[in-house]
């Protein structure tokens, strides 16, 4: 693309994004990765929940020829971004099995027309030989793969569906493709670009962080007191508890509507009908509670969620962050809240052991969740951690954690932490993790005899602790990257070039002290919707998010279609006074101005601020 051209793109994009989106500037990589796309290129989008992917391949869409073809995993997640899309007036459809024949006929004929700028489909939909044909009579500018994590087998949330998606390539080979997702490792977006065909693409990979999430793990001691504790800074706001088990769902929805929440079950063993409607409920509602399983929440776009609270473990650091993820995407403060205990590591084995997943996918995972767990015991900056779990670095530590909030008590682990890098280079790192410490506790297992490992000199010197605090050591070992396990030779434990000064005894090493006494933190921020807002401007807010309330009931759309938090935060601290006013507000593109200006001006005027409709 010369330099002219680039310039126009530039100059379009940045035009739709004020008019259309009602946007001031680009954030991030935005642009960067836009004028690629248009340009033609392949590109794979790491991009964190809430940091703008949609407008990455929305906004080519309005500026290529042609019709941009959005794989999206889910309904509701298509129906709530088409529904987002009208509201701007973008020419925007889906297709699923939620349409009937009418309905789906119409938008048939629109492709068939020209008429659409995106169409939303699930890949199954998409791969079917009508689908195919109607596209191949049609003129396909783009195909975006959104949470193309999903097409990974190494990564969190495999979807059978999506492995085919490459097929597309040889029924559209001239045509750009960009994969989006908020959470891949190396190897899971090594993956996404074997398996899409993705043709020398350019990687873009935004910062990991959030920095408006607070993030805080406890030792599940008493769940249900320490979730009513963390919940009582939270009365009156969305969020969303998840669980591991249905009936821990259904016993813990019903346990908070009897304290006085709003809370509705969620999982995938209740009828479809069910789930929609408690879906739409909480996206339409303020103040409701989802309690579910991982069956909820991917692509889920409300973004005042002001808390995501974990009561069992989930099954990786991926899953921890991509669910976590979808609190504050408004970019208000947010918790991200985790209690976990043996059990709930005892039952996640079993549950990997019982699967029908090969071998060497159970060997994967299981060094997934052991990351996770040692994750939860850090002492070290929480976030610093996570981050560099995905190869992202924070500079300092957070200031918004618990382990920096309240720091947690820690002993002096160098002996013990030099005993077990020894043992593992004196068993010739080789082994996983059980044998490694049945060596260093001393227990003459036939494995242990079988190698002849009674006779080196590590053998029995950890006989002192037991083995949950060995586990524990070496947890924390791992994720302060002293030893790595390698999938790949069945989790053997490896020494990395950091362990050599911990060894030789250089360096100290202080560690968590494994204890079952809770722990609290209080988060770095404010209240949620008033954290921007005078106390003068409160009730004028509270007045404009009960008429954006109403405007959404009106046509069946969760609120914040109409507007977000932030935009009516801005109307409420500048007050403007006539329209021209109110586009300047981030947010106020030029459709949603016409259909909703003057009643949100009534509103200002109401509260003495000299509008008019100029």
């Amino acid at each position: 693309m010369s330099e002219s051209a680039s310039g126009d793109v530039r100059q379009r994009a940045g035009a739709l994004l004020d008019r259309t989106f009602g946007y001031p500037s680009f954030r991030g990589q935005q642009l960067e990765i836009i004028e690629a796309t248009v340009r033609g290129d392949d590109n794979l989008v790491l991009m964190p929940t809430g940091g703008g992917k949609s407008l990455c391949y929305q906004i080519p869409a309005l500026i290529r020829p042609g019709i941009a073809v959005v794989v999206s995993p889910l309904i509701a997640l298509m129906q709530d971004q088409v529904s987002a899309l009208h509201q701007l007036g973008v020419a925007a459809e889906f297709l699923n099995s939620s349409l009937g024949a009418e309905d789906e006929a119409r938008v048939h004929r629109r492709i068939t027309a020209g008429e659409l700028d995106l169409l939303y489909v699930a890949p199954e939909r998409l791969l079917q030989a009508r689908t195919l044909e109607l596209l191949a009579h049609s003129s396909v500018g783009l195909i975006a793969i959104d949470e193309a994590h999903c097409v990974s087998q190494w990564g969190h949330d495999f979807r059978q569906d999506y492995l085919e998606l490459g097929r597309l390539r040889e029924h559209f080979p001239d045509v750009p493709w960009i994969a989006l997702t908020a959470t891949a490792d190396q190897r899971t977006r090594e993956e996404i670009i074997e398996r899409l065909h993705l043709r020398a693409p350019n990687r873009f990979v935004s910062s990991f962080d959030r920095p408006n999430i607070c993030y805080a793990v406890q030792t599940k001691t008493d769940a249900r007191r320490q979730l009513a504790a963390f919940l009582e800074g939270h009365r009156g706001e969305c969020g969303i508890v998840y669980c591991l088990s249905r009936a821990k769902v259904e016993s813990t929805a019903a346990w908070l509507n009897a304290a006085g929440y709003t809370a509705l079950p969620y999982h995938a063993g209740l009828q479809a009908e069910v789930r929609s409607e408690h879906q739409r409920r909480f996206l339409h509602e303020d103040a409701t509670i989802i309690v579910a399983t991982i069956a909820f929440g991917m692509g889920i776009d409300k973004p005042d969620v002001r808390f995501v609270a974990h009561l069992d473990l989930p099954k990786s650091i991926e899953a921890y962050y991509q669910e976590t993820g979808r609190a504050g995407r408004d970019g208000a403060p947010a918790d991200a809240w985790m209690i976990y205990g043996l059990q709930d590591v005892v039952r996640l084995r079993q549950m990997l052991d019982a699967s029908d997943a090969a071998e060497a996918q159970k060997r994967i995972e299981r060094g997934k969740l052991d990351a996770l767990l040692g994750w939860c015991e850090i002492t070290s900056c929480r976030r610093r951690a996570l981050l560099a779990y995905f190869g992202d670095e924070l500079g300092r530590a957070c200031g918004n954690c618990d382990t920096c909030l309240k720091p947690p008590v820690t002993w002096d682990a160098t002996l013990a932490a030099q005993q077990l890098l020894s043992c593992i280079y004196r068993t010739g790192q080789r082994f996983g993790a059980g044998h490694v410490l049945d060596v260093l506790m001393g227990k003459r297992t036939d494995k242990v005899k079988q190698h002849g490992h009674e006779q080196v000199s590590t053998f029995g010197i950890g006989a002192g602790f037991d083995v949950k605090r060995w586990r524990s050591v070496l947890r924390q070992l791992m994720v302060e990257g002293y030893i790595t396990a390698d999938p790949e030779r069945y989790g053997a434990l490896t020494l990395t070039p950091e362990s050599r000064p911990l060894l030789r005894g250089d360096i100290e090493l202080h560690l968590r002290e494994d204890t079952s006494a809770p722990t609290k933190a209080k988060r770095g921020g404010g209240k949620r919707a008033t954290v921007d807002l005078n106390p003068a401007d409160e009730a004028l807010w509270e007045e404009l998010r009960a008429l954006r309330t109403r405007l959404a009931k009106d046509q069946g759309l969760p609120p914040y279609t109409v507007f977000h938090d932030a935009t009516l935060r801005d109307m409420a601290s500048a007050r403007p006074a006539s329209l021209d006013a109110m586009r300047a507000i981030s947010g106020v593109g030029e459709v949603k101005l016409e259909r909703y200006g003057h009643e949100f001006l009534s509103v200002l005027r109401d509260h003495g601020v000299g509008a008019t409709a100029e």
